[in-house]
């Protein structure tokens, strides 16, 4: 596999699951969140001890995101922050569209420097998105905060579910993310993982038509970026498309590199569970990503730079020639790789085969272009 799709010294983000605390209780949330904190979870010592270890990952430091739960339910968030900025680690939050996702704590984050945080937008209509959050008013608390981050020239992004209940909003959500400022579109592909087990996930085939309509989506200065989380394969999507129009592949993008047809850039290629990304439990317990519930190690008792270097969960999902069925052939494995969580939780074994994926790789794997 070509050495630039492993990120073997440290993730590119690490997310940090500070609580489980959330006044949600979303059909489809990984850490089945509750009203009240685990009283497990790190103290505020413990947390700067974290953000102290991370720091030893070295430079280029790996952009951290604050997430639950709601990050805004510990009282110590902003302390937090302000430990993770002397120590250099770039901050986004991802706080929850409750009342306490007020104007005022939107602009203390941009105080704080904070560099970006995220929205949840999952239904085109506030009864779908609410049905959706189970708390009526949600949708539009979202749409206030994402105004209030324009007005505090706060950068942020939209997160979207996309499961067999969403599937059909998608087309009438992206109008609304570009309307409210959005710099970014991020699709969250269903992994039946904690309360999101009573949700029905796409087919591949709708997969693959999603993708489609995805990349065919206009570019430039202005429009969202369009990412996709536990979707990997979109890449494929989006690498297919640039070596057919190898001309167009040095236009770049104002943002650094947009992920859509034309043959620009394609971020994030490689990145994927244990590859490029750690999650961090409110209780310190180490996992490749959040919707990958095995536990590498924990925080309280070994160092998370040796866990993400070392322990032999990370190293086994950076060894893509050891993937099983069609991702352990694909030409694509080192870029692609596959949804290791949906393996899992498909099959009980997170070096499996993707389902989400119809690609029939077409050459072997030893010959994957640079």
């Amino acid at each position: 596999m070509p050495s630039r799709y492993v990120f073997d010294r440290a993730p590119a983000r690490i997310y940090w699951e500070t609580t489980r605390a959330c006044d949600l209780a979303c059909r489809h949330c990984r850490a089945e969140a509750a009203p009240m904190a685990d009283p497990r979870e790190l103290s505020t010592e413990q947390g700067k001890q974290l953000l102290a270890a991370l720091a030893t990952f070295g430079d280029p430091l790996p952009h951290l995101v604050l997430t639950g739960g709601d990050p805004l339910k510990r009282q110590d968030l902003f302390e937090l922050i302000a430990t993770a900025q002397s120590l250099g680690l770039a901050v986004s939050v991802s706080p929850s569209g409750t009342p306490l996702l007020t104007a005022d704590a939107i602009a203390r984050l941009k105080a704080a420097g904070v560099d970006a945080i995220s929205l949840s937008i999952d239904g085109a209509t506030a009864q779908h998105h609410d049905d959706i959050r189970q708390v009526p008013g949600c949708f539009e608390r979202t749409l206030e905060a994402a105004r209030a981050a324009t007005r505090e020239q706060l950068m942020f992004q939209v997160n979207t579910l996309v499961a067999k209940e969403t599937l059909g909003d998608l087309p009438a959500i992206y109008p609304l993310v570009k309307e409210i400022g959005a710099a970014r579109w991020s699709l969250f592909f269903l992994v039946t993982v904690g309360r999101g087990t009573v949700l029905s996930p796409i087919s591949a085939d709708e997969c693959e038509t999603l993708f489609t309509w995805l990349a065919d989506l206009p570019r430039g200065r202005g429009l969202p970026v369009v990412t996709t989380t536990e979707a990997p394969h979109y890449r494929r999507i989006l690498l297919e498309r640039a070596k057919a129009r190898p001309a167009a592949a040095g236009g770049g993008h104002p943002h650094g590199g947009h992920p859509h047809s034309g043959g620009g850039p394609v971020p994030g290629l490689g990145i994927r569970d244990g590859n490029g990304i750690m999650f961090i439990s409110n209780t310190g317990d180490v996992s490749p990503s959040g919707f990958l519930p095995l536990v590498a190690g924990n925080v309280k008792l070994q160092s998370p730079v040796e866990i993400y270097r070392s322990s032999e969960m990370f190293l086994a999902l950076r060894r893509t020639e050891a993937f099983e069925g069609r991702c352990g052939i694909c030409e694509f494995r080192g870029p692609c790789g596959g949804s290791r969580s949906r393996a899992l939780a498909a099959t009980g074994n997170m070096l499996a085969e993707d389902p989400l994926c119809a690609y029939q790789p077409r050459v072997a794997a030893s010959l994957s272009p640079e």
